[in-house]
């Protein structure tokens, strides 16, 4: 008879995050519910809705300068020589490429570990916008959660001092979400509805925005082990 295998550090750390006391009230006063949109407390509730989403069908394989603008809502900013390149050059060619293998309509949770390995053209993506002077780590992911976010997340200095530094973040992320038969997908939809967030809104970004909330007072104040 075999032993359960022992929980799983990472994603017993991301489940107590999400499930605590208050998570509703910060998803909705982050989303701005109870104000007009230009009066949102955090310029990232446009992060999703600007232009009508970086992933609508029209726009989904190509940067846009909204999408430029979108993660900058986010703190982070493209510097002007790639945004062009991505916008009109052959950076942006590449990008479109690898965009169009990445599917739009897939939830992380839904997805195999080959969607998200070294090999994939998410993972090529985020390499070849990881390899542009000035794009760090933290606006690379940004860009591509605006591209694919169902299925790929937002991570920054501030999720990861929360939730600590797995060897893949994309990786520990997709098991996590599917451990104990989907229990955090299903907590993380739950509060998607609890806190009427629009359609657009995915599951990953709930889990970011319930994380970052958290974390990012403590963040600022005393700073991260991991930064």
């Amino acid at each position: 008879m075999s032993l359960p295998a022992p929980p799983d550090p990472f994603t017993e750390r991301l489940r107590a995050l999400v499930t605590a006391a208050g998570s509703v009230a910060d998803l909705r006063r982050y989303f701005g519910m109870d104000r007009p949109p230009a009066a949102a407390a955090f310029t990232g509730a446009r992060f999703e809705a600007l232009g009508g989403g970086g992933d609508h069908q029209a726009v989904a394989d190509t940067v846009t300068a909204e999408d430029l603008i979108a993660v900058q809502t986010l703190s982070v900013t493209v510097p002007a020589a790639v945004a062009l390149d991505l916008l009109e050059g052959h950076a942006g060619t590449q990008l479109s490429t690898l965009l169009r293998a990445i599917p739009r309509d897939l939830d992380m949770a839904d997805a195999t570990e080959a969607h998200l390995d070294p090999d994939s053209p998410a993972h090529k993506a985020w390499d070849l916008l990881r390899d542009q002077p000035g794009i760090g780590w933290v606006t690379a992911g940004k860009l591509l959660a605006r591209k694919r976010p169902r299925l790929l997340p937002v991570y920054d200095r501030v999720v990861r001092c929360a939730v600590g530094q797995p060897r893949s973040f994309w990786h520990a992320m997709h098991s996590a979400l599917r451990a104990d038969d989907y229990a955090l997908q299903r907590e993380l939809l739950v509060l998607k509805q609890a806190a009427g967030l629009p359609e657009a809104v995915s599951v990953l970004r709930v889990c970011d925005v319930v994380v970052w909330m958290r974390h990012h007072t403590d963040h600022q104040d005393v700073g991260c082990t991991w930064d």
